[in-house]
């Protein structure tokens, strides 16, 4: 270590002395340097009034890296002067040892009582004790004294001082930020302390590396530090200028290339030979083979005559020519042949999709149309349908839009909406911006290489919207038959023609789907599938599917009807098929390794001997217990207790109704989650009871002193809708008289309060549902006659019986309670 003959500055200060502390974050003062600050923090101010009513002097120290406190809250972060002012007020952290007592020259309070103050550094100390005080920290600070050196070796030291200043010079210049008179004072200063000092307030580090720089106590090896410190700037500085060397060669090389190019073109003309002219000609004639429009031709035209004009390397050429490839790329013309044979189409979807009936008869509809409107080749007159696949998840809609492009003998491209909130991923961004592109819909035209394709709006339903725009409101010109002849993508500014495509879009609900939007779609609804149908399908479609993806095709092994049904009831609790196919694939999955664990398909036994029949017992050892039972259902009749229908995204389900009443004040309770509609649905129903309390023997003899209790069991799950208002009714109209309804008897209908009984939707799925836990009749709106009728065919919906009303109670011989 070199050796100092020079003393210490604070020789014979060895007292401790207190002082209040001033903590910083992520800035280190040093001794002989003067720096003007803002306290803003409240800690900080009652440090600063403290030291002012002594002898002016604090102890700053540098908090050590923590997170930073959430706004509002302690975060100790003095702000340098001219600079503003926005940071919150208080502090919360642990400051490092080391730091410097500082002197304050000069302070003003601020109109927002925070203050300005200039500091100057005068020695270096380390923290011995701290006492909190009043909403600010005391310590008791040592001096950092470096120890007195043994004479000799002085040559040593001037040398390692004269290394330091001159490495900081080299840093000075490099960095271009130190001011002259810190160049000069470091120059011409003979004190180390000083020096350092200096060095270390100009260097741009890390506030953790000055602190370290701070704490070395001895002169010699703090000074080495300081150049190693200097040095290692040094490199990094020189490193860059070499980088920056190197690219600025590069670019001169450029220029160079551009300026020979330039003459070469030159050259060339005088020979007649023009290359770029024949590059500009090859795109022009590939864009006009593609037999665009004659305003896609004008507006490629000229942009490539802007391309002859640009310089190659340009970032304008770069845009021009992938906007031109774009457009060539794109297709203007090209067609797909669309099948003819209605019988093949409907065999493909058969094939494909179990049921389904409405939609595969818009499809065979569509074709048929197009046979007779075909004229030769031409099919100019023809709009291809904008149809919308609403229904349960699972259910089949995102592949039935396959199936229709196969029936079509189409292409198929998909775009996936959910969560989509941009409207430039519908119409592209303006080809100004950088990294601009197509929408999605141009970006999905170019994939499908035809101008008809079959093309699938995934989840339309799940589209958002925020600060940059609509979506929805931008597939308005999409979607409409009337306008997307001349769809114009922000970044092509071309009309391109989508009234040949086929739009077929996806949701699981029409609610969140915006009135316009839905305006423009031919609605055709997927119905969940009862348990027959999933049975039918996993027969045909998934048992097989799934044999073959787990290497069983070729082995005898079956599932007996009640296997599956059981699988449908207690494993799965879905409207489509999902969930089922899962449960079976597990099941195939294990005993796929039971029969690799018995040696088949090894080469001992031959896979085709393997014969295994799954039965309804070996569920439990297959799949484990039980994941689903059926809703809370009475099985005998109770008083106050009836059970609504209703439907969810995922099917139907049953809402047990449970009321009960006890002297009061006439209040309603309800409770188990309910929204503000059924809230309302069960005001309505105990108002309307209320109105034709003479028709009915109440054992309530005032029910302006009773109290209604009405809650629908699991609590956790969110409640709501018109349609539980006959059940909430008949559930107050048997607490009142004490009769019990029959029992295994489920009713859904919307309440008015004259007694009128309105129509509901989704109907399947709530009489699935009602047939799942044991139902034999459901009550229904009269005006919901024609959708039992239509459903009546279903064979999952044979067992169950119906029954209608159009009023509540009506007289002895009708309504809905005379019903039940």
């Amino acid at each position: 270590m070199t050796k100092f003959n020079f003393l210490s500055p604070l020789k014979g200060k060895t007292g401790i002395e207190d002082f209040p502390l001033l903590p910083l974050r992520e800035l280190v003062l040093f001794p002989h340097t003067v720096i003007p600050i803002f306290i803003t923090y409240k800690s900080g101010i009652t440090a600063l009034e403290d030291a002012l009513k002594r002898d002016s002097r604090l102890f700053a120290a540098c908090l050590k890296e923590s997170p930073l406190p959430d706004k509002g809250k302690d975060a100790p972060s003095p702000t340098p002067a001219g600079t503003p002012s926005n940071y919150p007020l208080g502090f919360d952290g642990e400051t490092h040892a080391a730091g410097t007592v500082v002197r304050v020259l000069q302070h003003m309070k601020l109109p927002d009582n925070t203050f300005r103050v200039v500091l100057q550094g005068e020695y270096r100390g380390t923290i011995a004790a701290t006492q909190k005080k009043g909403g600010f920290a005391m310590v008791s600070v040592e001096p950092m004294v470096s120890p007195e050196p043994p004479e000799g070796d002085e040559s040593q030291a001037q040398a390692l001082i004269r290394a330091v200043q001159k490495s900081f010079a080299q840093y000075a210049e490099y960095s271009k930020k130190i001011s002259t008179e810190t160049i000069l004072a470091v120059e011409k200063s003979e004190s180390p302390e000083r020096v350092g000092n200096l060095i270390c307030n100009s260097l741009a580090i890390k506030p953790d590396r000055k602190v370290a720089l701070l704490s070395i106590p001895g002169i010699g090896e703090r000074m080495e530090a300081i150049l190693e410190a200097l040095e290692t700037e040094n490199e990094i500085f020189g490193i860059q200028k070499n980088i920056h060397g190197k690219v600025k060669s590069r670019m001169d090389k450029n220029q160079r290339e551009y300026y020979l190019n330039e003459q070469l073109k030159e050259i060339h003309k005088e020979l007649g030979k023009d290359e770029a002219e024949d590059e500009f000609a090859e795109m022009e004639r590939v864009i006009a083979e593609r037999q665009p429009g004659e305003e896609v031709l004008l507006k490629a035209r000229k942009e490539i005559k802007r391309l002859q004009k640009l310089q190659p390397f340009s970032p304008e050429a770069g845009v021009l020519r992938a906007y031109l490839e774009w457009i060539g790329d794109l297709p203007w013309s090209e067609t797909t042949t669309d099948s003819r044979d209605l019988k093949e189409a409907e065999r493909i979807l058969n094939e494909d999709h179990f049921n389904m009936k409405k939609a595969k008869e818009r499809i065979l509809e569509f074709i048929a149309v197009r046979q007779l409107g075909l004229k030769g080749e031409e099919n100019k007159g023809i709009k291809g349908p904008i149809l919308c696949f609403v229904g349960p998840p699972g259910t089949g809609k995102t592949s039935l839009g396959k199936s229709v492009a196969r029936a079509l003998g189409r292409n198929f491209v998909r775009v996936s909406l959910g969560g989509v909130r941009d409207e430039a991923e519908i119409r592209g961004h303006r080809k100004t911006y950088v990294g601009a592109l197509p929408g999605k819909i141009i970006q999905s035209l170019r994939r499908a290489s035809s101008v008809n394709p079959v093309f699938l709006l995934d989840e339309i339903d799940k589209l958002s919207s925020d600060f940059r725009g609509d979506p929805a409101s931008a597939l308005l010109e999409v979607l409409d038959p009337e306008q997307n002849a001349a769809f114009t993508d922000h970044y092509m500014e071309v009309p391109y023609d989508l009234s040949k495509v086929l739009f077929i879009a996806t949701a699981n609900s029409l609610h969140t789907i915006p009135y316009p939007l839905l305006d423009r779609m031919e609605i055709i609804e997927i119905p969940g599938y009862g348990e027959q149908e999933k049975l039918a399908i996993a027969k045909q479609f998934l048992v097989p599917k799934q044999l073959a993806e787990n290497g069983l095709d070729t082995a005898r092994l079956r599932f007996k009807d009640d296997a599956i049904l059981e699988i449908i009831r207690h494993w799965t609790m879905e409207s489509g098929v999902r969930s089922l196919e899962r449960e079976i694939a597990r099941c195939i999955r294990r005993i796929a390794r039971y029969a690799v664990e018995k040696g088949y398909g090894s080469g001992e036994k031959a896979l085709e001997t393997f014969t295994r029949t799954v039965r309804r017992g070996d569920l439990e050892k297959l799949l484990g217990r039980r994941e689903y039972k059926n809703d809370v259902v009475f099985k005998e009749a109770r008083v106050g207790v009836c059970y609504g229908l209703a439907w969810t995204e995922t099917g139907g389900a049953m809402l047990p109704v449970e009321t009960s009443s006890f002297e009061g004040s006439g209040e309603l309770i309800m409770t188990g989650n309910l929204g503000d509609v059924m809230k309302e649905s069960a005001r309505i129903a105990l108002s309307y009871l209320r109105s034709v309390q003479e028709d009915y023997e109440f054992k309530v003899t005032d029910i302006g002193k009773t109290d209604f209790h009405i809650h629908v069991p699991e609590g956790a799950i969110p409640k709501d809708g018109p349609s539980a208002g006959i059940a909430l009714a008949a559930s107050l109209l048997s607490t009142l008289c004490g009769i019990a309804p029959k029992p295994a008897i489920a009713m859904t209908g919307e309440l008015t309060l004259t007694g009128r009984v309105l129509p509901i939707g989704g109907l399947k799925e709530k009489l699935l549902a009602a047939i799942r836990n044991g139902m034999e009749r459901v009550i229904l709106p009269a005006d919901n006659k024609e959708d039992w009728d239509e459903l009546a065919a279903d064979p999952g919906l044979k067992e169950l019986r119906g029954g209608f009303g159009g009023r509540f109670c009506g007289d002895r011989s009708g309504g809905v309670w005379n019903t039940v």
